[in-house]
């Protein structure tokens, strides 16, 4: 197939054949590869993009330079939003390599994006990052006055599954200068927390 009937794939209803396009647009790439799909993180099209953002986290690390660029200065934000979600997707797929620092840090910044629907998936993704963006959660949560943001990162957390998350968790849960919504979320968010704990160690 030539590379233009490959990225038409993306927009097709069926999803196995969505997924065949991507993996072979990821398998053929070449220079032009990255920023056409990165021009297509601003369609209308929701499947479309979806497509996209899930074959930028098929390609993997060699993308998060672009990502970043676009998740940090692009005016739109759908662009940036969908970033995000591009870079949580390489955490989903590569979970066993060491994210690279440029996307951790390109995230950390995106949390203080005005708009929630870039700072809400920008804390998911670090959600997705594992132990490597324990870190930057904390601090966040810490520096961050605003309600959303601490509740997504008080469940970003508890997704992580790493053990310093309970003592945060419970730090906050007990603080009665914090919102009661974040206490209360800090709480369900150490229950979870638990489960992901239990659920990882009896896989290793």
């Amino acid at each position: 197939m030539t590379t233009d009937s490959l990225f038409d794939r993306l927009k097709h209803p069926n999803p196995h054949l969505r997924e065949q396009a991507m993996l072979e647009i990821a398998e053929s790439r070449d220079e032009n590869t990255i920023p056409r799909l990165m021009s297509i993180l601003d369609e209308e099209d929701t499947t479309y993009r979806r497509a996209a953002v899930k074959t930028l986290g098929v390609i993997g690390a060699d993308v998060v330079p672009s990502v970043v660029e676009a998740l940090l200065h692009s005016d739109n934000v759908t662009v940036r939003g969908s970033a995000a979600k591009a870079l949580a997707q390489i955490a989903v797929n590569y979970p066993n390599l060491p994210f690279p620092e440029a996307g951790l840090q390109g995230l950390k910044a995106a949390i203080n994006d005005p708009n929630p629907v870039v700072h809400i998936a920008s804390v998911m993704a670090l959600g997705q990052m594992g132990s490597a963006a324990y870190d930057i959660l904390v601090e966040s949560l810490k520096t961050t006055d605003n309600v959303a943001v601490q509740v997504a990162i008080v469940n970003a957390l508890a997704s992580i599954g790493d053990q310093r998350c309970a003592e945060v968790l419970t730090t906050f849960a007990n603080d009665e200068s914090v919102d009661s919504y974040v206490r209360e979320s800090a709480t369900s968010a150490l229950s979870r927390l638990d489960l992901v704990i239990n659920f990882n160690a009896k896989r290793t």
